[in-house]
């Protein structure tokens, strides 16, 4: 059976929409761009109509729709970290506050990058479900290096880069899948430093040098 006649699930990126949208709810609302709970509603609101377009068959629609709300995220994600560092001289939210916040934009961080690789590896879900034969993926992961000349046509799913971007904030480098684009390294270089700095600020606050 070709990949052409097996698609991608699609729900569990929409899932980790919403659970980005969710963990980013429970920040402190001096954390948060606008009301914590607008980011949730904004992430609801489009994936009706993104649900909509792909049961139609509009994956172009489909597609702006995703990348529109992996953009909301990442803006409150990054907009929320530069309020977390400027907070922390100030002492405006008291340690455990700073804590449960940080802990949150570590999670959301794996998150989004893990729906950026996704949305944006071998031309999205739609590229690789259209894909014969081999996947021309800006990540080597071990399955590919498997496949060679056994016929097989492997190809990765959200699931794969979730656990590349969790390796990536946890190790700050990949573990068992190599980068090879250029705008794979870039990414996988600007969550590493995200997810450092928010190490920093937790094991800074964890010793009250700050």
């Amino acid at each position: 059976m070709s990949n052409s006649s097996i698609r991608e699930p699609r729900w569990p990126a929409f899932v980790a929409m919403l659970a980005a949208a969710g963990v980013y709810w429970a920040l402190p609302e001096p954390l948060s761009l606008g009301p914590s709970w607008l980011l949730l509603v904004i992430i609801f609101l489009l994936l009706i109509p993104t649900v909509v377009s792909y049961h139609r068959g509009r994956y172009d629609v489909t597609r702006i729709l995703t990348l529109t709300a992996n953009a909301a995220i990442t803006l409150a994600m990054i907009a929320s970290l530069i309020f977390l560092i400027q907070g922390i001289p100030l002492h405006r939210e008291p340690p455990t506050a700073m804590l449960r916040s940080a802990c949150a934009l570590w999670i959301t961080n794996i998150l989004v990058f893990a729906l950026w690789y996704w949305k944006l590896d071998a031309g999205g879900p739609t590229g690789r479900d259209r894909s014969a034969g081999r996947v021309k993926s800006s990540f080597l992961f071990p399955q590919m290096l498997t496949q060679q000349g056994s016929g097989s046509s492997w190809t990765p799913q959200f699931m794969d880069y979730l656990f590349l971007a969790f390796n990536t904030s946890t190790a700050f480098s990949p573990t068992d899948t190599a980068a090879l684009s250029r705008w794979a390294k870039a990414g996988m270089m600007l969550q590493s430093v995200i997810s450092l700095t928010i190490v920093a600020l937790l094991a800074a606050r964890a010793v009250n040098i700050l």
